[in-house]
């Protein structure tokens, strides 16, 4: 006769015991690569890129900017567009909580800097995102800023340069984010119609929703040394496959072998490959 618990599911978490003291946090400027320490002056004269082991830290919107556009040319657009919160979102704290504290953090309005610039000359339009704006996750501001820089792309007849760092599409605003795949992908559309171009950069990490609507429809398409690029991180792909992945799964290199970039262009190397891009596709 069967005991009355042998129906039963075991429903018990494993639990690991959390460390009597917490790791020590390295320092922001320190390499995860070879372990060299930095002043922010000495990253700053090297684009962030350890001139050690050639690691790429991380760069925001408006550093990105600095280092890609002409002094003095860039002249932001649509910088006034403020997310809004229309499912009420609460998970630990409110949605509207979130964006103050990641506008305040970064002094930014959202996870994209765009506007019109000069590239060596060449005149462009920069769609510019950053990670450290809520993951660079897409809601609908970010949909809608890259959107308008493709119509004024399109109006001014120059190419847009896209700089993609992202986690996916912003869950606090639901099928609102999700609409922002289609909706940037019929921007780009509506930008090549116009005889226009998008050159897409694409850093550590682009991943989710950006990596699968507007980063990867570039006519040229190009990543930064190690950068990651998938649309789930490896952990999550070899959880759900239990398979062994690659070392190099979903990084920029092993895109590049499979042609899903056109190349890899270190950070010193991106202003002048893509002016050299804007000279070529420039309008007669």
């Amino acid at each position: 006769m069967s005991s009355p618990d042998s129906g039963r599911v075991d429903v018990s978490v494993e639990t690991k015991r959390a460390p009597d003291t917490a790791p020590e946090k390295s320092h922001p400027n320190t390499c995860p690569g070879c372990g060299s320490h930095y002043r922010d002056d000495e990253l700053a004269q090297t684009l962030r890129v350890c001139p050690q082991c050639g690691h790429h830290f991380p760069v925001g919107a408006r550093e990105r900017i600095e280092q890609l556009a002409d002094p003095g040319s860039f002249a932001e657009e649509d910088a006034e567009l403020r997310s809004a919160d229309p499912l009420g979102f609460f998970d630990l704290r409110p949605y509207a909580e979130r964006l103050a504290e990641a506008e305040i953090a970064t002094g930014l309005g959202d996870a994209i800097v765009c506007g019109s610039a000069t590239v060596e000359g060449e005149g462009c339009r920069l769609s510019v995102m950053d990670f450290s704006f809520m993951g660079g996750s897409m809601g609908s501001v970010v949909g809608e800023k890259f959107a308008r820089a493709c119509d004024s792309a399109s109006e001014g007849g120059v190419p847009l340069v896209s700089v993609s760092a992202s986690g996916g599409a912003r869950m606090q605003e639901g099928i609102l984010a999700l609409m922002q795949l289609p909706k940037t992908v019929c921007a780009i559309e509506e930008l090549h119609d116009s005889g226009g171009a998008l050159f897409s950069v694409l850093t550590h990490p682009t991943t989710g929703g950006v990596l699968a609507s507007f980063a990867s429809l570039g006519d040229v398409v190009l990543a930064e040394p190690g950068a990651l690029m998938s649309f789930a991180g490896p952990r999550v792909v070899a959880q759900t496959t239990r398979e062994k992945l690659p070392d190099d799964f979903g990084l920029a290199e092993s895109n590049y072998r499979f042609g899903h970039v056109d190349g890899i262009v270190p950070r010193a190397e991106l202003r002048p490959t893509i002016s050299r891009l804007l000279r070529l596709f420039k309008e007669n």
